[in-house]
């Protein structure tokens, strides 16, 4: 089977249980900006060799496909969907886990940081910048649709665990974080 089906070339594309609609509505743009950040972190960890925290941005990528399949199967009149866990709590508990882990080593922030320091770190802040679009998507699509509430929590959980492991590497490279110096008037 060719990955091209030519189905989508009319701006329409399938979601898992048939329903055909178009390439902008909310729940497209919402696995969009999930996929998104998946390939975000797939950069992080194929141009930093050397993070520390492969396993857990690994499992997170596992994460987040099961989050866009839950996003990708409307609940109503989809006799597939039961087919499809709701994205489960767990993944959510496993994050929680992981930002007090990371937290735990880290200095209290004083100031505000600037996106930058390693290239692990710059691509750590490009890719929570990116979670939080997701975020915002989903939310726009939970206006119209139900969303499982563990998705939206995971999301706005992850961006904040890409801010600590963005500070833990510079930590573990021996670099000071860039800060934000408020200019005097």
């Amino acid at each position: 089977m060719s990955i091209a089906t030519r189905t989508g070339d009319d701006g329409n594309t399938g979601l898992f249980g048939g329903a055909r609609v178009p390439k902008d509505h909310a729940r497209v743009a919402a696995c969009g900006g999930v996929d998104e950040l998946n390939a975000q972190l797939g950069f992080v960890l194929a141009t930093a060799p050397t993070f520390g925290e492969r396993a857990l941005l690994v499992r997170v990528q596992s994460d987040l496909f099961a989050l866009a399949a839950e996003l990708a199967t409307p609940r109503t009149n989809n006799p597939l969907a039961q087919r499809v866990q709701p994205f489960p709590v767990k993944h959510l508990e496993a994050l929680d886990l992981a930002l007090t882990r990371i937290e735990d080593t880290l200095p209290p922030l004083t100031n505000f940081i600037l996106p930058g320091g390693t290239c692990a770190a710059a691509s750590l802040h490009i890719a929570r910048a990116v979670c939080r679009r997701a975020e915002r998507s989903v939310v726009t699509l939970a206006r119209t649709e139900p969303v499982t509430g563990s998705v939206l929590r995971y999301l706005n959980r992850l961006s904040d665990l890409l801010f600590l492991l963005a500070r833990a590497d510079c930590m573990r490279a021996g670099i000071t974080e860039p800060a934000w110096i408020q200019e005097t008037p």
